[in-house]
């Protein structure tokens, strides 16, 4: 599970690395990559590099925390991970997060595939976390 989740996270470090880089893939145009997996109303540009780089350090933290779930620290990163992982899948389904990111395609690829990864991943989390 932890090999799994090391590469669920690792890509998902990869490509927000990239954007922060200002690299938009796999979308060229940054106001449709915007549209695509920012979503908020009105949205035309893509975050800067300080959020996108603060995404994949967060990333990597969790990434490190897998792989020593026994250290008090570890497992305390990882409860956290979890609740936001959780909290992120769970907030795509409510009437307030849509009228947030209305933008499509965001609304559907959310709802499609961004909210149930998060939730997969808080799974994943706890396999760990209570197999540990």
């Amino acid at each position: 599970m932890a090999i799994l989740l090391t590469v669920i996270l690792g890509v998902i470090a990869a490509t927000h690395f990239a954007w922060g880089m200002t690299i938009w893939l796999p979308i060229k145009d940054e106001e449709q990559l915007a549209r695509a997996v920012v979503g908020a109303k009105g949205v035309t540009r893509m975050p800067g590099t300080i959020p996108c780089l603060l995404v994949v350090a967060a990333l990597l933290v969790v990434v490190a925390a897998l792989w020593m779930p026994q250290w008090a620290v570890s497992r305390f990163v990882l409860w956290f991970a979890v609740a936001v992982f959780l909290g992120r899948g769970a907030i795509a389904y409510t009437k307030t997060w849509r009228a947030m990111t209305p933008e499509e395609p965001f609304n559907t690829y959310d709802q499609r595939y961004y909210a149930p990864l998060c939730l997969v991943i808080a799974v994943g989390l706890l396999v760990i976390l209570l197999g540990a």
